[in-house]
C-alpha cells in the first residue's frame, strides 16, 4: 500500500477574480521508504504538492492520501494532528524559535504532543548526537551557523517519528559544502532508519542524491525517474 496517493490533483489560487493554477490533473504515489524529490523550475508546483501532502492546503479537484487518510477532506482538528504527529516539516528559512535554545527547538513537536521531558530530552541528545551537533544543544539559534540550524530542524523534523519529512528547497540557503553534507546525512537516515523523505528542490546537488526524481513543469509530471545509487 503506498504512503501517500495524490489522484488526479488540481490546485487553483485565487487573487479576486484571478485564477492561478498551480497543478492540474497531477497523479503521484510514494512508497513508505523513498528518497524522492520534486524537481522543477520555480512556479512548477514543487511547493504546492508539499503543501497539499503536509496538510497545509487543499486540493480544489482530486483527493490526497496519506496511509488511509484523507488529508485533503480532512476536519481542521484531525488535519491538525496529522501534522502534529504523522509529518515532519524542514524548511529553507529553518523556522527556529529565536528565543529557544537548539533543543528546545529540537523538542518543540514533542513538547507539543504532551511527551515527558525528560523523556524528550533524551531523544533530542540522540539526534543531537546522530547529527553531529551534540553540544549545542543551549544554544541559541543566533549563534548557530546555517548548517548547524538546519540540522536542528532536521532533529525536530525526525524526533516525533513522523511517517514523512518534507523538505521544501533545505539547501537553498546554504554554501555548497554544508549542502552536500547534509544531504548525505538524510540519505543515511533514509537508509538506516527507513525514513521517508520528500523534497523539493530545483538545486543539481539535491536531484544528484535522490533515489527517485520527479519533474514538474507548469503544474503537470513530465518525468518519473527511478536510480539505483
Amino acid at each position: 500500500m503506498p504512503l501517500i496517493t495524490l489522484a488526479n490533483v488540481a490546485k487553483i489560487y485565487r487573487h479576486g477574480s484571478l485564477e492561478v493554477p498551480a497543478l492540474s490533473d497531477f497523479s503521484l504515489t510514494i512508497e513508505p521508504g523513498e528518497f524522492t524529490v520534486l524537481a522543477g523550475p520555480s512556479g512548477s508546483g514543487k511547493t504546492t504538492v508539499l503543501n497539499l501532502v503536509g496538510g497545509l492546503d487543499r486540493p480544489t479537484a482530486g483527493t490526497v492520501t496519506v496511509g488511509t487518510l484523507d488529508v485533503g477532506g480532512a476536519p481542521a482538528a484531525v488535519l491538525a494532528d496529522y501534522r502534529l504527529r504523522r509529518v515532519g516539516f524542514i524548511f529553507q528559512s529553518y523556522n527556529l524559535i529565536p528565543v529557544l535554545s537548539a533543543a528546545e527547538n529540537a523538542e518543540f513537536t514533542l513538547m507539543l504532543q504532551g511527551v515527558p521531558r525528560a523523556q524528550r530530552r533524551h531523544r533530542v541528545n540522540e539526534l543531537f548526537a546522530e547529527l553531529g551537533i551534540d553540544g549545542l544543544e543551549e544554544r541559541r539559534p543566533s549563534d548557530l551557523s546555517g548548517g548547524q540550524q538546519q540540522r536542528v530542524a532536521i532533529a525536530r523534523a525526525l524526533a516525533a517519528t513522523p511517517d514523512v519529512v518534507l523538505a521544501d528547497e533545505p539547501t537553498a540557503n546554504l554554501d555548497s559544502r554544508t549542502a552536500e553534507e547534509l544531504l548525505d546525512l538524510m540519505r543515511d537516515l533514509n537508509a538506516r532508519r527507513g525514513v521517508t523523505f520528500l523534497f523539493s528542490s530545483h538545486d543539481d546537488r539535491v536531484i544528484g542524491r535522490a533515489r527517485r526524481v520527479v519533474r514538474l513543469e507548469d503544474g503537470g509530471l513530465v518525468a518519473d525517474t527511478l536510480r539505483d545509487l
